[in-house]
């Protein structure tokens, strides 16, 4: 395999990065102040990402996406990893793969106007009493004698819910069986709660759904009945290479980048700090673990791309690209030292929105302990390259 960049990746990579710096990171401090943005601003960015065909890139050239690879996704996803999660969503969005399983009257309905960046999605799978454990969830939907459906239940900690049109919603079925709907806000009996407020990921809202009795359409069950937790696994999959390993190792690049042009120009004792062995270390230990999540990243793309299966792969890079970033922000903070806690510089920002990436769509030790069972039934398959 071959990881080096063609001119084609090049430039998808300078056009990325470049509306970055030109469009997003000036409205870095804005958001992070309030909370929020004016929504001029936010339609603003998305639009000028559609524009350039920056949106829902993941999704094939057919439908109006991008039509990427897995591995140039994640190439355009460790960049998006240097700004923050509101401004990625509203500028390159979230047009989550199972969206890919609409037929007939559902393409027009959601997935089309999904991918042209009309009408936003989130995927509300989370309850408080199932988050790691994505089969333990409580929300049922119950079919009526017409093929409609009733939902009850409700969700917590789903993300952008305030921005989104409608939500791909995992519901009990049957006993032990789950099935995804697409439902629109603003049905009779759905409620949007509160705004879970979160330590970091400032402007994300994180709202709670519930559903009373809320009416469904047969026409809102996405893929077949008794697929939905094969359609969030799934997801869940994509995302966790993606938006968290990708995003982290870019956001760790973006912060390492800071660390050493501080322990270039800070001085101490006459001497810059970049001279003294103890951050050397700091920014060795930085460089050796940023790559290696890279490249652990760039291997379960490449066999997405293949075909392969690469379950195993995306939690180690789960696990690996998350205490990766939280390790090299807790360097920077120290090579900033005061500096590093103050709001006036980004970093204690990074402290914070860094923290999240060991917990949401699995925690590190659940991955662990997918990785440490799936080892003792294959093997040396999972570590040996010549099995």
């Amino acid at each position: 395999m071959d990881f080096s960049l063609n001119d084609e990746q090049k430039m998808m990579i300078d056009t990325v990065r470049r509306f970055i710096a030109d469009e997003l990171k000036p409205l870095e401090d804005e958001l992070e102040l309030n909370g929020s943005l004016p929504q001029a601003k936010a339609l603003a960015v998305h639009n000028k990402a559609k524009e350039l065909g920056l949106y829902g890139m993941n999704m094939p050239p057919e439908l109006g996406g991008g039509g990427l690879s897995n591995l140039d996704r994640i190439l355009c996803e460790e960049q998006f990893g240097h700004t923050t999660d509101y401004l990625i969503r509203r500028a390159f969005g979230n047009v989550y793969e199972p969206l890919l399983h609409c037929k007939g009257a559902q393409v027009n309905r959601w997935l089309k106007p999904a991918v042209a960046g009309m009408r936003t999605c989130a995927i509300a799978i989370t309850e408080p009493g199932a988050g790691s454990d994505a089969a333990g969830i409580k929300t049922r939907a119950t079919q009526q004698a017409d093929g409609s459906w009733r939902l009850n239940g409700g969700k917590h900690f789903i993300s952008d819910g305030e921005w989104s049109d409608f939500f791909l919603v995992s519901a009990k079925t049957g006993d032990k069986e789950i099935s995804m709907f697409m439902v629109d806000k603003g049905l009779p009996g759905f409620t949007v709660g509160k705004d879970q407020i979160m330590m970091g990921l400032r402007g994300t809202p994180h709202l709670e759904l519930f559903f009373d009795n809320v009416p469904l359409e047969a026409v809102t069950l996405l893929g077949e009945q008794g697929q939905g937790f094969k359609l969030a696994m799934g997801a869940l999959n994509v995302v966790r290479l993606a938006q968290v390993g990708a995003r982290a190792v870019g956001k760790a690049s973006r912060v390492l980048a800071l660390m050493v042009d501080f322990a270039n120009q800070r001085q101490q004792f006459n001497t810059k700090i970049g001279d003294f062995q103890m951050i050397q270390q700091q920014i060795a230990d930085s460089v050796i673990e940023v790559n290696a999540a890279r490249w652990m990243v760039y291997q379960a793309a490449w066999m997405l791309d293949q075909g392969l299966d690469a379950r195993e792969q995306i939690a180690m890079v789960k696990v690996h690209a998350a205490e990766t970033l939280g390790r090299v922000v807790d360097r920077a903070v120290q090579v900033f030292g005061g500096m590093g806690f103050c709001k006036e510089l980004p970093i204690e920002r990074y402290y914070r929105d860094a923290r999240i990436y060991r917990i949401f769509d699995g925690t590190s030790e659940i991955h662990r302990g997918v990785i440490a069972k799936s080892t003792l039934k294959k093997g040396a398959a999972l570590f040996d390259i010549n099995c």
